[in-house]
């Protein structure tokens, strides 16, 4: 009774917002609203930043909602099971190079990455293809290729690094963690599982992978927008003439853009262009930790991390990437450049 009425308000509320936002668009008059009230130009900016990163990811995240409910719907624990090596060690190097049969914007990873821990897969191998496949999958492969033309010792760093460092993350993960549960049990399951009771419904498959990643997407979208928002704050607020300043240094450029990496949020099919404009300021070093790192941590993505799993291991995830990726690019600087 209680979860049927928490439904229906849901659904009231719901209601009620699209009702006042029809109202708003046709109703309101926004020319005499421009005309007295004028918000400062930093408010203006911060709103464009908003709405190009929710834009921008929000067609991945779409697809890592259907994919992941693909995966709820027809793939079974056993399948999972049988596709993974018996050794955990080696099930990591499999994991690095499943984006390039399986391209992932990093936009997308987390639910689909959530969806295969709960299917079976290792926490570690999990988390070594969530890292790896926003960067090893030939869309952004070739989108560095183009974005470095002059120089295409980027794109084969890039991807030697994030193949090395993605297996790092995963063995550390291992010894740490071992294949402990780190899942949060979000409401919106725990209110399905009461409902459902100890039977499951059988119901289209067709439909249930739609009731699924509608459930998901919707349940996903708001960390997105809190992410997102964050994002631009920082974007909008940030002066960028300190980072220049301080990405002098060969041993603290790499750290630089590894901040400005996880504060703009860049979907990774997009980031070499930035990178390359960021060239004739920075170190290839430091462009390289901004092209590693941020696909495999940024913003958004926290967020998302944080929503669906454990607090104490969403800071260790965050701290083993951290300093993975920048340990990986000082050895890459000092013998191989």
């Amino acid at each position: 009774m209680k979860t049927a009425l928490v439904k229906q308000s849901k659904e009231i509320i719901g209601l009620a917002l699209v009702a006042i936002f029809i109202y708003f668009f046709i109703f309101w008059d926004y020319k005499t609203f421009q005309d007295q009230f004028t918000l400062p130009k930093e408010w203006l900016n911060l709103n464009t930043i908003f709405l190009s990163i929710v834009i921008e990811a929000i067609p991945f995240i779409l697809l890592g909602v259907f994919v992941s409910s693909l995966i709820q719907v027809f793939v079974t624990e056993e399948m999972v099971k049988k596709s993974i090596p018996k050794n955990m060690i080696v099930a990591v190097i499999p994991a690095a190079l499943l984006g390039i049969v399986f391209p992932v914007c990093e936009c997308a990873i987390v639910p689909v990455a959530r969806r295969l821990i709960k299917k079976g897969m290792p926490l570690h191998v999990a988390f070594v293809f969530l890292a790896a496949a926003p960067i090893l999958n030939p869309v952004v492969a070739a989108s560095t290729y183009f974005a470095f033309q002059t120089n295409p010792s980027m794109l084969v760093g890039r991807m030697v690094l994030a193949f090395i460092v993605a297996i790092i993350i995963g063995l550390v993960i291992y010894l740490v963690f071992k294949n402990s549960d780190q899942l949060k049990v979000t409401k919106e399951e725990l209110v399905g599982a009461q409902e459902q009771g100890p039977q499951t419904l059988k119901v289209n498959k067709l439909k249930a992978t739609l009731y699924h990643a509608s459930d998901e997407f919707f349940d996903m979208g708001k960390y997105l927008i809190i992410g997102a928002f964050i994002a631009s704050l920082f974007q909008t607020f940030l002066d960028r003439s300190i980072l220049v300043t301080v990405g002098s240094n060969e041993f603290t450029s790499p750290i630089v853009l590894m901040i400005f990496a996880f504060v703009v949020s860049l979907c990774s099919e997009a980031d070499a262009f930035v990178a390359a404009s960021l060239g004739s300021t920075f170190a290839p070093g430091a462009l390289l930790a901004f092209l590693v790192y941020g696909p495999m941590l940024d913003m958004k993505n926290t967020i998302l991390l944080f929503g669906y799993f454990k607090t104490k291991f969403v800071l260790a995830f965050m701290f083993i990437v951290t300093v993975a990726v920048y340990a990986g690019v000082i050895l890459y600087q000092m013998f191989v450049m």
